[in-house]
């Protein structure tokens, strides 16, 4: 039997042509969208992460007076960064989304592994350290700066700088790029003791860093919230500003994975409602997108049941 390269519920196929049409209900948008956050919410909950009361701490925190500091007044969102998504209609450029990403992000790794009976910490772990294995392989011998682009409220950002610093027992310069200043508020506020260089508001497609600036560029769970247009132009820019040599890692939904593809209807409907990039990520030449900007292309490879971690060098 031949491997299916993507979920019948994502591109032209017929399945996916009618839970679009689904979705275009707006009575029943609303309703599929505010379920796919409750089921979020009630894995956090079973799981003991205090879903709630770590939202009305951020509340508490010092992010929004930040949020001027950190806002880049010339950055202009692009079209796709302005539709509603994650169950906001204002996407990520609000505080609801900042304050509940990071456990949101918990809650999505407990869900890879549902059926084990994991802590929240050891579920993240265990996702980026899958993801850091594989990266491991392909990095340069000297990582001295990293960039984490997509890096949201911080928690892949934290992750990926604690692990070359250990892996070099020395200090590595971490940078986070996102789009949403309120996410980057909130990341400034988590990360306590300063240990990333910069929380930098800009556009990954048009960054204004130097050329051969990074070793290490990082791409966690972005792809699937992008045109592929957006991701194309993404890889261009991680092009020019790695250092030759360097690498771009990069995990996401893995569309080969029997576990989405095998998604109960009621869920994948809830994913497409919440995420209106999946029908253009499923379908998406990764890989070939890769070389097409200029990169060596070196190993896709599933990283856990859900998620591939796939690998490009600059010559």
């Amino acid at each position: 039997m031949a491997e299916k390269l993507k979920p019948d519920w994502a591109g032209e196929d017929f399945l996916s042509r009618f839970v679009n049409r689904l979705i275009e209900s707006k009575p029943l948008y609303r309703l599929m969208k505010n379920q796919a956050r409750q089921v979020l919410i009630n894995t956090a909950t079973k799981k003991g992460i205090p879903w709630r009361e770590d939202c009305q701490k951020l509340e508490k925190s010092p992010a929004k007076s930040l949020l001027e500091e950190i806002t880049n007044p010339d950055v202009i969102y692009p079209d796709y960064y302005l539709v509603p998504f994650h169950a906001y209609d204002e996407g990520n450029l609000c505080w609801p989304a900042a304050f509940e990403a990071d456990s949101a992000t918990h809650s999505m790794a407990l869900r890879v592994w549902k059926n084990e009976d994991l802590t929240p910490e050891v579920a993240q772990n265990r996702l980026r350290g899958s993801f850091h294995e594989i990266l491991e392989d392909y990095s340069p011998k000297v990582v001295r700066d990293v960039l984490d682009i997509g890096c949201s409220v911080g928690v892949s950002t934290l992750s990926v700088h604690r692990y070359y610093c250990q892996r070099q027992q020395e200090t590595v310069r971490t940078v986070g790029l996102d789009l949403s200043p309120y996410m980057l508020a909130v990341a400034k506020v988590k990360d306590e003791q300063q240990e990333i260089a910069a929380w930098v508001h800009g556009l990954a497609e048009t960054t204004e860093f130097p050329d051969n600036s990074f070793d290490v560029i990082t791409i966690q769970f972005l792809l699937h919230e992008l045109p592929g247009k957006a991701s194309t132009a993404i890889f261009a820019e991680a092009l020019r500003i790695l250092r030759p040599g360097g690498v771009l890692g990069i995990v996401d939904n893995n569309p080969k994975s029997p576990v989405i593809q095998n998604l109960p209807p009621a869920l994948f409907v809830l994913m497409k409602s919440t995420e209106p990039w999946s029908d253009d990520y499923y379908t998406f030449d990764v890989e070939s997108a890769l070389k097409e900007v200029g990169f060596e292309y070196k190993t896709t490879l599933p990283s856990d049941p859900r998620h591939r971690t796939i690998i490009a060098i600059k010559k």
